[in-house]
């Protein structure tokens, strides 16, 4: 099996972007999650950037639960030295590893559709795994951890938007839909504690509406729904007013996002990544998936969520990040919504 063009053109952005590449020579990197959408991005990168340098190779160490779909997502990457997928529940503690230079840890249900079905699942990835990664990271002495966070921990309604760094709005922790923000503010929290009282050089990342290439369509999110619509040449169906707004960030800009925080941010310090000048309303976005396949026909229609719909919907009507610091550090997005969302589809096919 070969990489999707589309997938080469995005790893190659990834890999052009300003970013000190040289740090992960000869290192091992332990990804949690490593078979989910936004970590499976970073493995590939480098294990393409392994196939581009004659310096010492960087080793991947994938954490995944399902051993079996972490193989087919890695698919291209068979009897790779470079790639090692281990099965494991980040909520329960691992032991012999061997050396890890640094560590992503990724591993956590992002869908909306779990908050209902698994809230306890979405909160042990978050709190449980993220302590059991800091703790391996402190015996390991690593050069760099990265945590995944999200913009969900600004809460529904955030002090401003664009929403900076300290902009928090109030989370209701009675609402089962704050599984995933409460645990998420915890684990950035285990973060800071963890390189206050030891040192470990933490760093985290609060994506903002990621889409691309490899995404489940199943996801349950709106944009995940709209772009399986497209690919399977169905009528999009929009289940809300389509008013609210959300800025959404392509992949390969969200990928060397990370990159950048994880090999070159200030430990403690958590960075907003998504894309500030892709906002539009999710009726927009319809409107514009139509726009960009006349040929396929397609037409936008209205339809009540129903009622066993697992979907938690957010009552977020606006969603845009302040990426300020984040383009101090020298990091900014460069791929519009036409663009991004025609990969993404062509992706599929």
């Amino acid at each position: 099996m070969i990489r999707h063009p589309i997938v080469d053109e995005d790893l190659a952005a990834i890999l052009a972007a300003p970013v000190d590449w040289s740090r992960l020579d000869g290192a091992s990197v332990l990804v949690t999650g490593a078979a989910g959408f936004l970590p499976a991005y970073m493995v590939e990168t480098i294990l393409a950037r392994n196939e581009r340098c004659s310096g010492p190779p960087t080793r991947v160490l994938g954490l995944v639960r399902s051993l079996n779909r972490a193989r087919l997502r890695f698919a291209a990457y068979t009897r790779r030295s470079d790639l090692e997928l281990i099965e494991h529940d980040v909520a329960t503690q691992l032991h012999k590893i061997g050396k890890v230079d640094f560590v992503v840890h990724a591993a956590s249900q992002a869908s909306p559709k779990f908050y209902r079905t698994d809230p306890v699942g979405t909160i042990s990835a978050n709190t449980l795994g993220t302590e059991h990664m800091l703790r391996l990271a402190l015996h390991a002495r690593v050069t760099g951890f990265l945590f995944f966070s999200s913009g969900d921990v600004y809460g529904p309604f955030p002090a401003h938007t664009p929403t900076s760094e300290r902009d928090y709005g109030p989370v209701d922790c009675l609402d089962v839909r704050s599984c995933y923000s409460e645990s998420k503010r915890m684990g950035e929290n285990l973060c800071v504690a963890f390189h206050h009282q030891h040192g470990v050089p933490a760093t985290i990342v609060r994506p903002f509406h990621t889409y691309g290439p490899g995404m489940r369509l199943d996801d349950g999110r709106v944009f995940a729904d709209f772009v399986a619509d497209v690919v399977h040449r169905r009528p999009i169906v929009l289940k809300s007013d389509g008013a609210a707004t959300r800025a959404f960030c392509y992949l390969s800009d969200a990928a060397a996002g990370f990159f950048k925080v994880l090999l070159e941010g200030q430990a403690g310090q958590a960075y907003n990544i998504g894309n500030d000048l892709a906002e539009c309303s999710i009726a927009e976005l319809a409107e514009l998936l139509v726009q960009l396949f006349p040929e396929r026909g397609l037409a936008v229609i209205r339809r009540e969520r129903s009622a066993d719909d697992p979907y938690i919907p957010s009552r977020l009507e606006r969603s845009c990040p302040d990426i300020s610091l984040a383009r101090r550090l020298g990091w900014n997005p460069l791929v519009g919504p036409a663009d991004g969302f025609l990969r993404t589809v062509r992706s599929f096919e």
